[in-house]
């Protein structure tokens, strides 16, 4: 098919931020390539959105001294077909996606940037992710709080108690319009500022992030005891 000059190309792209070496997990490596039933846990995540009809390409983000083993023993193995760079990350999480979102293409409409290390993430969930962005710029997973929260003071104190109902529970992917998502890691990198997800630097911007409903089972696995989760849920996801 021919595209002329002024035709506009919106494709949507996957950052998968797997450069994280997961010390609570105390396993001696990468919690990524834990093995679950015979697969390495960043195989099943990548899987998911490189099987979404939604997802045009994927961008992997990884720790700099793991880039040749991910190449030899994910990619080369696993046989991705939506994986379209390797790169790098940085020191920190917030580094990590900046590297990443840097290495796409004008060509995108929607970033989506996820967690390597949530490999049960839905096909539904990504693509609600994306039509959030496309409506409010800015989207995020996530799942209304079971619990009641409590916000405390440096000496543990209670403070308040929010609505449970007004609570969720972030997870991710985080989907943002191109643009925006870039603006705000520029800024916060200028300004020094540093957030635990994505969607914070955007709120940051003062910018609206839609909430979007994903699935308790979109965990991540961080803990030993997470694993053990995993391992549940893949059994019952292989009934």
């Amino acid at each position: 098919m021919a595209f002329y000059l002024d035709e506009v190309i919106n494709i949507n792209t996957a950052v998968i931020l797997a450069a994280g070496k997961g010390s609570r997990m105390k396993a001696g490596m990468n919690k990524q390539f834990l093995m679950l039933q015979e697969r390495p846990v960043i195989a099943y995540t990548l899987a998911a959105f490189d099987q979404c009809s939604e997802i045009d390409e994927i961008i992997v983000v990884t720790a700099p001294d793991e880039v040749e083993y991910f190449q030899n023993n994910i990619l080369d193995k696993f046989k991705f077909n939506k994986v379209k760079k390797l790169i790098a990350g940085g020191l920190e999480r917030q580094q990590s996606a900046y590297n990443g979102i840097k290495s796409i293409s004008r060509d995108c409409e929607i970033i989506l940037i996820h967690d390597g290390a949530r490999p049960f993430v839905s096909q539904q969930a990504i693509i609600d992710c994306i039509n959030n962005a496309k409506i409010y710029g800015a989207a995020s997973a996530g799942m209304p709080s079971k619990d009641t929260v409590k916000l405390v003071d440096e000496d543990g104190i209670v403070t308040s108690t929010p609505l449970r109902d007004r609570v969720w529970q972030t997870q991710t992917p985080q989907a943002f319009k191109r643009s925006l998502i870039i603006d705000a890691h520029e800024k916060a990198q200028d300004k020094g500022i540093t957030a635990t997800d994505d969607a914070m630097l955007v709120e940051i911007l003062g910018h609206q992030v839609k909430m979007t409903e994903a699935s308790y089972e979109n965990i991540k696995i961080t803990t030993p005891e997470d694993l053990s989760v995993a391992e549940q849920l893949i059994k019952i996801i292989n009934k």
